[in-house]
């Protein structure tokens, strides 16, 4: 990437124990390109550099800059001339954000984590509260925005940032929709899981049996459970609703899992539906197939259906 091109840039400087770590690895997880502490001699140098393997050459990734007094070679003023100059002379969106807080909240949070003040390692922590504060002056009344951390949780700052910083289609977490066989051990990173076992088993049939969920004819069979489309509905009714809620509490992977019994058939052939559906609703899903080629044993399926024990299941639920 050339250093002429314009790039979103946002400097996030403010007080020690304001929250900027917070901030610098939420921007992180939203998918900005995050340094920090870099001295601002370097920044030309930086821009300059392409970006390391795999990230995607063909998404502009904003540049979160992490400032703060304890970087080399700081001084408040001269960052400002820094940052109008890349404002006006290579047409970079450059924005800053300030993290301040109250004293008396900072004094509890540096005695609370046992750190020691950066700017005042040998005396109390007002000292150095006391002196960053007038250091970064000039950078907080130049701001763009400032948000006052006194009385936010960690968990609250991370919700303000992506509020105000969230960028489509950059943020949006990886979305995997994942089949698989209960006999052969559940997925361990689910975040959901829909058990289809309920659905008629294309198993038991000859001709079916060697083929997978993306067989048409397999479909067709699975499709004619009474069931099967409004449970289908319901189950995309939960994700659309769930899905968004998992995105703003800030999870960067969501794996939906659908599993039956071998993972070949019912399991396959939902994920693959369900998929089609959500992408059609806006999301940008992944389909992976954990045991589709798995080979197809009657072991695994225990029995077929309206047999001695699937039976007195029904009398007992009849009665």
């Amino acid at each position: 990437m050339n250093s002429q091109t314009p790039k979103t840039i946002l400097l996030v400087s403010g007080l020690s124990g304001a929250g900027k770590t917070t901030v610098l690895k939420t921007l992180e997880d939203m998918g900005w390109e995050v340094v920090d502490n870099l001295p601002l001699v370097l920044l030309d140098r930086l821009l300059d550099t392409p970006l390391p393997e795999g990230h995607d050459e063909g998404i502009d990734r904003p540049l979160a800059l992490g400032i703060d007094a304890r970087t080399r070679g700081f001084d408040a003023g001269a960052i400002v001339q820094r940052i109008k100059a890349l404002r006006s002379r290579h047409g970079h969106d450059v924005e800053t954000l300030f993290l301040d807080c109250s004293g008396v909240e900072l004094e509890r949070r540096f005695a609370e984590t046992r750190r020691r003040h950066p700017l005042a390692t040998d005396r109390p922590a007002r000292h150095g509260i006391a002196r960053e504060r007038e250091l970064t002056e000039p950078l907080r009344r130049w701001a763009d925005q400032v948000i006052d951390t006194s009385s936010l949780t960690s968990n609250g700052l991370q919700q303000e940032i992506r509020n105000r910083f969230a960028r489509e289609g950059l943020s949006d977490p990886v979305l995997t929709i994942l089949s698989f066989g209960f006999s052969r051990g559940v997925p361990l990173n689910a975040d959901l899981m829909f058990d289809m076992r309920f659905l008629r088993n294309p198993h038991w049939e000859e001709d079916l049996r060697p083929k997978t969920g993306l067989d048409p004819d397999v479909s067709a069979y699975i499709m004619e459970d009474p069931v099967y489309e409004e449970s289908i509905q319901r189950i995309e009714q939960l994700l659309t609703l769930l899905l968004p809620r998992y995105a703003e509490g800030g999870k960067s992977y969501i794996t939906v899992a659908f599993g039956c019994t071998g993972g070949r058939h019912r399991s396959v052939h939902v994920a693959e539906r369900v998929a089609r559906d959500l992408q059609d609703a806006g999301f940008s899903p992944t389909v992976s197939h954990r045991n589709m080629e798995s080979a197809p044993q009657n072991a695994l399926e225990k029995r077929r259906p309206g047999g001695p024990k699937a039976k007195s299941m029904k009398n007992r639920w009849a009665t």
